[in-house]
């Protein structure tokens, strides 16, 4: 939860700032876009030498998997506002945080939050990967124990509890989406 929370933050704030400022999309885009052709299973064992194998390599490795999608489903969603709106904004004369507050967020919402969908189950395999590298705990530990102990058993119940996590936050997201979009189903 706490890598899924980081990642969403870190890639919402980056995704609005990629939407509004050219500049800075020029100047971040080509990493951003590098590092995401990198496996994170490849970068994992590195953040756990550089970070140990605590629950901060854990998160980051979490954090890492949920970035992109959300960061991009930001930048589309933010991009996606119609200029009209924007015009009606500047029209009647809004601030930057109304205008925001008012079209933006309300307009790049649906775009998010299925952005958010995808992050979420992902950042169960983020923990995962995470523990395979380097834990003594957690569900990836568990495979791996239960791999090399040939106990199958142990594997269809750990993974079945992970398939049970990613959906249940799935799931929250799904409510968390009528919830706030409670709004556009009124409107259609």
């Amino acid at each position: 939860m706490v890598g899924l929370i980081i990642g969403v933050s870190v890639a919402t704030t980056l995704g609005y700032l990629l939407a509004k400022s050219p500049v800075v999309e020029r100047l971040l885009s080509p990493y951003v876009i590098a590092s995401q052709s990198i496996p994170i299973v490849a970068i994992a064992p590195l953040l756990v030498i550089w970070f140990g194998p605590g629950l901060f390599s854990k998160v980051l490795i979490c954090a890492l998997i949920v970035f992109f999608p959300v960061l991009v489903n930001t930048v589309v969603g933010l991009r996606a506002v119609p200029e009209d709106l924007h015009d009606l904004m500047r029209s009647l004369q809004a601030t930057r945080w109304q205008t925001f507050h008012l079209l933006e967020v309300p307009s790049a919402l649906p775009v998010f939050l299925g952005g958010l969908r995808i992050g979420a189950t992902l950042s169960v395999i983020g923990a995962v990967v995470g523990e395979f590298i380097g834990a003594d705990r957690g569900l990836g530990f568990m495979i791996n124990r239960a791999r090399g102990q040939y106990d199958t058993a142990l594997v269809f119940v750990t993974v079945f509890t992970l398939v049970l996590m990613a959906m249940s936050l799935y799931g929250i997201v799904v409510l968390l989406e009528r919830r706030l979009l409670s709004w556009k189903d009124r409107s259609e």
